[in-house]
């Protein structure tokens, strides 16, 4: 199946599940309980799928953050890295993501994202890399949109969580959240090809070399070439928009 294609509304969008269970983690961490609600009030409360609960908790199992134990649900693992940055109120970010254009979001991104990739290089811990492998890997094998998206965002994150600076973190997940805005996420799905899958996923595998390899301005030039790739994407797409508005 191709994974460049059919938007996801939001029932069907697993990175809004993703979100919302990371800051439900947080509150829950804060309160000393351990214990995921079970998927259908996860689904019921976030007003998404149960197929979009379930891709979200394979996630977190993959980046470490949840045990599943068969039968008894789900539990939050011990941490030490730094919690999800608390959005602004949604009528606010509601506000910066009709105000902000493509171009701006990748602006802050390839200023931004080198520099976490370089910070992971240098700090990254043995488990932070064999999680970007496993990350890297499951969007490589990701056969919808939806699931690109979802794993292709958990590495992205995982790089800026490795980057060990929760100040960076908290920018990273500021972005994101207006990259969820539906808009952000229907040009994103436009822009993809098989070609271009393709292509992104060499992308990750050089940067986790790198970051494995501790050579931070590798890892740095491989995400600074990776971004620029999806930014001439999005402008093609943008620039189609403009002709035929034309």
């Amino acid at each position: 199946m191709d994974p460049t294609v059919a938007p996801q509304d939001g029932a069907q969008n697993s990175n809004l599940a993703l979100a919302e269970i990371r800051r439900l983690i947080d509150r829950l961490i804060a309160a000393g309980d351990q214990r995921l609600p079970p998927e259908r009030r996860l689904a019921e409360d976030f007003k998404v799928g149960r197929r979009a609960v379930r891709r979200a908790l394979e996630v977190l199992d993959a980046e470490g953050v949840l045990r599943r134990r068969h039968g008894s649900g789900n539990f939050i693992a011990l941490r030490s890295g730094p919690p999800v940055a608390e959005p602004p109120g949604e009528t606010a970010l509601f506000d910066i993501a009709e105000r902000s254009t493509p171009i701006e979001v990748m602006e802050v991104r390839l200023h931004v994202e080198p520099a976490l990739a370089r910070l992971a290089a240098l700090k990254a811990r043995r488990d932070d890399i064999e999680q970007l492998r496993r990350l890297a890997d499951k969007a490589a094998a990701s056969e919808d949109a939806d699931g690109h998206e979802l794993w292709d965002g958990a590495f992205h994150r995982k790089i800026a969580q490795a980057a060990g600076n929760s100040l960076f973190l908290a920018l990273f997940d500021a972005v994101d959240h207006v990259r969820e805005h539906q808009p952000w996420r229907v040009l994103r799905q436009r822009a993809r090809s098989q070609a271009r899958h393709a292509v992104y996923i060499e992308h990750h595998e050089r940067i986790v070399q790198a970051i494995a390899a501790r050579d931070a301005m590798a890892a740095g030039a491989a995400m600074r070439e990776h971004l620029r790739a999806l930014q001439e994407a999005l402008t093609a797409c943008l620039t189609e928009d403009g002709n035929d508005g034309g």
